[in-house]
């Protein structure tokens, strides 16, 4: 019995967090100002990395997954073309630093992977989490002189470089 309370309590949780959620970061807004560890456990400060250049930050639920290898994959392959345009590219997830870093050897990511392991870089981007599962849903954001010049709230996966690079170049119209 008291586990079916539990259960109600938490489900219900959650469907009120479906609607308490905080808007969307708009395009304009500033950069958020966070400090997450990467892959290898290091410090990344995000207003460091955003003075280096224009930046993708993008936000997929669990490494190693179907879609988030898609997405990574996507970005991976189209990394040169890419970075040629001067774009630095933050993945984010949830995971662990050691998953992150299991994750970029596995796929062989030429690009940065934060563990928001306490879901502030998520908050920070207003980025809602998924419902029961508690990861971040699929979003990304383009940031330019530090600010949201770009934001898909409903990011794609194997279609990921060509949404980044469509982005890219009406940025530079």
């Amino acid at each position: 019995m008291i586990m079916k309370q539990l259960f109600l309590l938490l489900l219900t949780m959650n469907l009120f967090s479906l609607f308490a959620r905080a808007e969307p970061l708009t395009v304009g807004s500033p950069a958020p100002q966070i400090t997450a560890k990467n892959q290898d456990a290091q410090q990344v400060v995000f207003g460091d990395v955003y003075t280096k250049g224009i930046t993708l930050v993008y936000f997929y639920p669990k490494a190693e997954t179907p879609g988030c290898t898609k997405e990574a994959c996507s970005l991976r392959d189209s990394y040169a073309t890419l970075h040629g345009s001067g774009l630095q590219i933050l993945g984010v997830s949830r995971d662990t630093p050691e998953a992150q870093k299991k994750f970029q050897e596995h796929q062989n990511l030429p690009f940065t992977l934060i563990a928001d392991t306490d879901g502030k870089v998520a908050e920070a981007f207003h980025v809602p989490m998924i419902p029961i599962v508690g990861v971040p849903m699929r979003q990304s954001f383009i940031i330019k002189d530090g600010k949201v010049a770009w934001a898909s709230l409903s990011a794609q996966t194997s279609g990921a470089a060509k949404e980044v690079q469509a982005a890219l170049d009406s940025l530079q119209k």
